[in-house]
């Protein structure tokens, strides 16, 4: 039977559905709508496809799909603009519906192709990799990618409803589910010690019993973050907390190539990072330091980069980063393992050695 977690943003409130399976759930969701008239599209992409035909067409038979190709490279102005002229040909009107169904590459572009047709039509969240999940397939955040940085177009658009059915992770490979690990790590590290620990004494696999409970976990602590700053607003603390890595993280995918490192990847490397910024500045310990690289390593992520990146241009990729405020970057420490927070003015020399301890040059 399927949990619910409600996201309560006010008229923009929406439930996160629970289980295993939810394909009858989604079935009749699309039934009630297409009898009330609606018009429904899908954007997947042909990983997806190839890898789940029977549980795309139990979900959604006939409705008209757009697969679109694996990867951060989907998030792009071309494939956008491919989205756009998708929804055209699938005649949706305001009354459409889109749904997301993939990672969180097929959210962000799915979401903002529904934010942007017809100056915005509902779109819901099938997320099918354990990164969408536990973190993008929640909270309304959609976007692309430019060639001057991750996520610098985009919209805020909250999905009407996402549906987390673990079960769709049987089929994701493994680097994918090490990939969705690096968020789970970053709840822990935030604002939930407890699953820190618990990932520490037994890092978590596809096959782990408490696999669906951990990605409760973290919906829910996402969920209360966003409900308290749902736009980013809030000038200490609030959803930045949510970047924690991310700052490193996006300018390591920047630099090296959008695709030659998963996101999550990135993000692995960026929490090491931000370990070590944090222990620079007197917050937390070597052996601290030392716990956070273990446990992304127990989870088959990198504790640094696979080869040299040039600190400048990765410098250059920070202060294009979308959370720069007022000129100045702003970085997510931790206070302690399981306590974040925001800080800046953070003297850039100990931001380039936390960078050149991960194996920039």
């Amino acid at each position: 039977m399927a949990e619910t977690l409600n996201v309560n943003l006010g008229e923009r409130s929406y439930a996160i559905h629970f289980a295993t399976d939810l394909g009858v759930e989604i079935r009749t969701e699309v039934g009630k709508l297409t009898a009330a008239g609606r018009k429904v599209a899908v954007i997947t992409d042909t990983n997806l496809t190839a890898a789940q035909p029977q549980a795309l067409a139990a979900m959604f038979g006939g409705v008209p799909t757009l697969a679109v190709a694996p990867g951060e490279g989907a998030k792009s102005l071309e494939g956008f603009g491919r989205a756009l002229n998708f929804l055209a040909e699938a005649k949706l009107d305001r009354g459409g519906v889109v749904f997301a169904v993939g990672g969180g590459v097929v959210g962000d572009l799915a979401g903002f192709a529904a934010a942007a047709w017809l100056r915005g039509v509902d779109f819901q969240q099938v997320p099918t990799s354990l990164l969408a999940m536990v973190d993008s397939s929640v909270g309304g955040k959609t976007g692309i990618n430019i060639a001057a940085g991750k996520n610098l177009v985009g919209a805020f658009h909250q999905p009407r409803a996402v549906y987390v059915a673990t079960g769709l992770l049987a089929t994701l490979p493994a680097r994918e589910f090490a990939a969705g690990m690096a968020e789970v790590i970053k709840y822990g590290l935030l604002g939930d010690a407890g699953l820190f620990d618990q990932l520490e004494r037994t890092p978590l696999t596809v096959q782990s019993p408490e696999l669906a409970a951990v990605v409760h976990r973290c919906c829910a602590i996402k969920a209360r973050i966003v409900e308290a700053d749902e736009r980013e607003t809030a000038k200490e603390g609030g959803r930045a907390l949510l970047n924690l890595g991310h700052t490193f993280g996006h300018a390591i995918e920047n630099v090296a190539g959008y695709g030659e490192y998963l996101h999550g990847e990135a993000v692995a490397i960026g929490l090491c990072a931000a370990a070590r910024l944090s222990h620079k500045m007197g917050y937390i310990t070597d052996a601290a330091v030392a716990r956070v690289e273990r446990v992304v390593a127990a989870h088959g992520l990198p504790t640094h980069l696979r080869g040299p990146l040039p600190l400048a241009e990765l410098h250059a990729a920070m202060t294009r980063d979308k959370k720069v405020r007022a000129g100045g970057l702003r970085f997510v420490v931790l206070k302690q393992l399981g306590e974040a927070a925001t800080q800046s003015g953070i003297a850039p020399d100990l931001v380039e050695a936390s960078f050149r301890e991960v194996g920039a040059v």
